[in-house]
């Protein structure tokens, strides 16, 4: 494995987009030039990104330089999760049956539902008066 190589995949979910570059390293994550420690504030964000890590067994492997934007922090963990999946993929194809299996691969395209006229929110009406 060569220690010049940098594997690339990007990673979405709700509005986030992050851009994941892995590099054969000792498993530092920086998320926009911060630590991931200090970048993620719950520790529910920082299980979420090593995820993919811990399933194909690659902790501790890989230095991973991410950007990410848009959304809030829970969206972009889990668009920094995809992401990683797949750049994972990229590094070794043999990866895909366990990576499939925990459900890391699919992109969770739930988004949230437009603002209809007429309306409170998307689907809450006003309430009801019979007189």
């Amino acid at each position: 494995m060569p220690n010049d190589k940098v594997y690339y995949a990007t990673g979405k979910r709700k509005t986030s987009a992050a851009r994941i570059f892995l590099k054969p390293g000792s498993g530092k994550i920086k998320i926009n030039g911060k630590d991931s420690d200090n970048y993620l504030q719950t520790a529910v964000g920082r299980v979420i990104i090593q995820q993919p890590f811990s399933v194909t067994d690659t902790k501790n492997k890989f230095d991973a330089f991410i950007t990410v934007r848009g959304g809030g922090t829970n969206g972009q963990a889990e668009a920094i999760r995809h992401g990683i999946a797949r750049a994972l993929l990229v590094f070794d194809e043999e990866l895909r049956p366990r990576l499939k299996k925990a459900g890391l691969l699919t992109r969770d395209a739930r988004e949230v539902e437009r603002k209809k006229y007429g309306k409170h929110k998307a689907r809450k009406s006003t309430q009801f008066s019979k007189r």
